[in-house]
């Protein structure tokens, strides 16, 4: 089994550039890739940042892509997400997620794909 626990979200004014934080312990050995998605009221859950452990790879959609990073640190033990310049609409749940299997490139960022979620941090942007 594995364990996710996000850090780093909070009330934030627009414009800052704050670091979420994801804790992965149990049997991480078992995850293959680590993504962040996220989730406003009311819309479907977004998938932002995806990251493969064993070579350290990132991938960003274009939507996002120069705004939003990804990189692991402590030994694979942790996964940080920059999120640059907040705008009021990126305020939302934001979640860590891991799958056993990278997912192809089609479903890449399919929800469906992703074995082991965290229980979210929230970031409520203001101006």
């Amino acid at each position: 089994q594995v364990q996710l626990a996000e850090s780093g979200g909070g009330a934030v004014q627009a414009g800052v550039s704050p670091r979420l934080s994801c804790a992965v312990s149990g049997s991480a050995a078992e995850t293959r890739v680590l993504a962040w998605f996220r989730q406003a009221p009311g819309k479907e859950r977004e998938g932002l940042a995806i990251i493969y452990r064993a070579a350290g790879s990132p991938f960003c959609p274009n939507a996002v892509k120069g705004r939003f990073t990804i990189s692991q640190e402590d030994a694979k033990e942790s996964v940080y997400r920059l999120m640059d310049s907040l705008k009021l609409e990126d305020t939302a749940t934001y979640y860590c997620a891991a799958a056993a299997r990278a997912p192809g490139a089609a479903t890449i960022f399919d929800p469906k794909g992703y074995n082991f979620w965290g229980q979210g941090t929230q970031v409520s942007v203001s101006s």
